[in-house]
């Protein structure tokens, strides 16, 4: 090959390789699973609220102990407790966007002992959650789910 044809090549695919290497990888770039363990309780009368506690950890090994509140209105009555709940983060670049707060909706109805499930976002951050509960209640409740480190 000759001097000019491989100056020539070499200029032409060094800006490639130099677009290529400005990509971050696809582990660097891509999401981390994390996951809440927590609890929670809390009580409605029109205006539903509950606070806890709970951990998330990360598949990256990072952990976070923080605070849960959870705050509404809307034709919600009861007490209710949740304990070993469970949530499911995705969209997740690295643990600290877990934290804020959550647009939440949900429909429920239990007595004694009930399950729950509801998914919320922030951003393109979603988070599922899931538990089981003990106490009381019954209606619909829009508000805030947010999450604090402690």
């Amino acid at each position: 090959m000759s001097r000019f044809l491989r100056s020539t090549s070499l200029r032409i695919a060094l800006p490639g390789l130099l677009v290529l290497a400005a990509i971050p990888s696809a582990h660097a770039a891509g999401d981390v699973d994390c996951r809440l363990d927590f609890n929670l309780s809390g009580w409605s009368a029109f205006y539903k609220t509950a606070k806890g506690s709970g951990t998330i950890s990360c598949d990256d090994g990072s952990r976070l102990p923080v605070s849960i509140s959870a705050k509404g209105g809307g034709i919600t009555f009861g007490k209710s407790r949740i304990e070993n709940g469970v949530g499911e983060f995705s969209g997740v670049a690295n643990i600290r966007e877990t934290l804020g707060t959550y647009a939440a909706a949900e429909a429920h109805a239990g007595a004694v002992k009930s399950s729950k499930a509801q998914v919320m976002t922030k951003g393109e951050v979603s988070l599922a959650l899931a538990g089981t509960g003990k106490g009381w209640d019954l209606g619909v409740a829009f508000g805030n789910f947010v999450i604090e480190p402690r």
